[in-house]
């Protein structure tokens, strides 16, 4: 009888181990692959069991949460979704999340380490903490000035903080509402399926995705490569440029669009836009010149984040000498975000130095303390101080009497460069419109916003389009936004800029 008992209890011990050494490999060497299976729907059920922290703007929340009364019970809402989408982009529970949704999901999603008040509290709890939210950097009078101005064409707004690095507006244009992507459904598949076909590309975030031939604002680069290298050390000195200028190793002559172009000086170059001059000056200056002053401004930077990525700006390391002229003007295969163009203004705007741009200010718990701060620090030296502050002349004298006189602001000191880039098989496409600028108020000690503002207007008549008449009106309303915020509406000749509603907060 013993012999028995002893059988059966190592069969129940060969039986508790093979329990064992079951339960190890199901919770142990399978469980990520079991997690992963898209049948396993706990994951998803617990992510969206709670209401999802806020994204906010001028301490509001733009985004809330509804619950569902489905498996998946909380759904993301937006407040004026169209106009903060480039900033918040979407949280679906279908498409997953993009941009500032996706930067800061652990925070906002309440996963976030940083949440815990006592390292591995939750863990040992098994209870999640409450949603965090992220504050940005954004100003809603700001943004909704660039919003409003663009009106729904084709085109992009980028403004910083010159000192900081702060990004005050981001805007794409045509926009779409993020809310419409949120749940589940066919619904959802249908305006996911609408969206992504429609050919004004409305998902596609133009401030910082797009990449755009930057034409005559690109010559604020070249003009700062030459003062840097010596190339030139008197702006108001004639270039011995002839008129038109046939560029190096052709017979293919470039053009100008304006008069009085002929030997003139690079001050009179960057005041009327004359090719001619920046192509010559470009050339003076060298490939190898030129590509390093280009990437001072963060070109060619393919890990540039704010947190979200940005598309990398292009100017070309290996050109022949016509090519480089080309490009020295903004055209060739020079590319460039608005992000990029506003930061080229911004470096001007503070005295050579370029800050890292950045969009998330602070990331916060459910009762507002702070966890995470932005982090204000310099990208690069994009020039010395003294070509910075021989830019801001010339940059002044653009608005002041030059190409870009409707960007001026009463009583501001503003300063810019008017673009109007050729694109598309023999340049038949319609010329994009560019203005970049920056603007210091009256009582200001340095300048409080630069801005670039592109716009591709496809309905508008070509020879109507420039800098001037198409970008520089728009970047006048965001810097008067930027730099006098309410009290911008008392202005005389200001637009009309009225608050964004506030969002409602998720139900408790």
């Amino acid at each position: 009888m013993i012999r028995y008992i002893r059988w059966s209890a190592a069969f129940c011990l060969l039986l508790f181990g093979a329990l064992l050494v079951g339960a190890t490999r199901l919770q142990v060497v399978r469980a990520g692959e079991l997690s992963d299976n898209p049948a396993n729907k706990r994951g998803s059920i617990a992510r969206y069991a709670h209401p999802r922290g806020d994204i906010l703007v001028d301490g509001r929340p733009v985004t809330g949460s509804r619950d569902s009364g489905q498996a998946l019970r909380w759904e993301r809402t937006y407040a004026n979704g169209p106009l903060y989408a480039p900033v918040t982009g979407f949280a679906s529970q279908t498409y997953g999340t993009s941009f500032v949704e996706r930067a800061e999901d652990s925070v906002l999603g309440g996963t976030s380490p940083l949440l815990s008040a006592l390292p591995l509290w939750h863990d040992l709890t098994r209870r999640p903490p409450a949603a965090g939210h992220a504050a940005t950097t954004v100003r809603a009078q700001v943004q909704l000035a660039a919003y409003t101005g663009l009106a729904g064409r084709r085109g992009a707004v980028a403004a910083l903080e010159p000192a900081t690095g702060r990004i005050l507006a981001l805007v794409s244009s045509p926009s779409y509402d993020p809310a419409a992507l949120s749940g589940t459904g066919a619904a959802v598949r249908r305006a996911w399926t609408r969206l992504n076909a429609d050919p004004d590309r409305p998902m596609l975030n133009r401030a910082l995705r797009e990449t755009y031939p930057p034409g005559s604002t690109f010559k604020i680069v070249t003009a700062a490569a030459a003062l840097d290298a010596d190339v030139v050390t008197d702006v108001d000195a004639p270039t011995r440029t002839p008129d038109p200028y046939v560029l190096p190793g052709t017979t293919t002559p470039l053009p100008n669009a304006s008069r009085g172009c002929e030997d003139a000086s690079m001050a009179e170059a960057i005041q009327w836009s004359c090719n001619t001059v920046m192509a010559k000056i470009g050339v003076e200056v060298g490939l190898r010149g030129m590509v390093e002053a280009a990437e001072r401004f963060g070109f060619n930077d393919a890990g540039l984040r704010v947190p979200s990525w940005v598309s990398r700006s292009n100017f070309d390391t290996d050109m022949s000498p016509d090519q480089l002229a080309l490009s020295s003007i903004g055209q060739f295969n020079t590319r460039a975000t608005p992000l990029q163009m506003a930061m080229v203004a911004a470096a001007v705007a503070g005295g050579g130095d370029l800050k890292y741009p950045y969009l998330v200010e602070a990331a916060t718990r459910s009762d507002g303390e702070t966890v995470r701060r932005g982090r204000q620090r310099s990208l690069h030296r994009a020039m010395n101080p003294a070509t910075a502050l021989r830019l801001q002349r010339l940059m002044r004298a653009v608005v002041e009497e030059g190409t870009g006189r409707n960007a001026a602001i009463p009583g501001a000191e503003v300063g810019g460069k008017t673009g109007t880039a050729q694109h598309g098989v023999g340049n038949a496409g319609t010329p994009y419109a560019w203005f970049i600028a920056w603007a210091r108020a009256e009582d200001a000690p340095v300048p409080g916003v630069a801005v670039a503002v592109v716009v591709e207007d496809a309905e508008a008549d070509r020879g109507d389009i420039s800098g001037n008449s198409s970008a520089a009106p728009i970047a006048r309303a965001v810097m008067e936004a930027a730099l006098y915020g309410e009290d911008v509406r008392q202005r005389p000749g200001a637009p009309v800029v009225r608050p964004s509603a506030r969002a409602a907060r998720p139900t408790p």
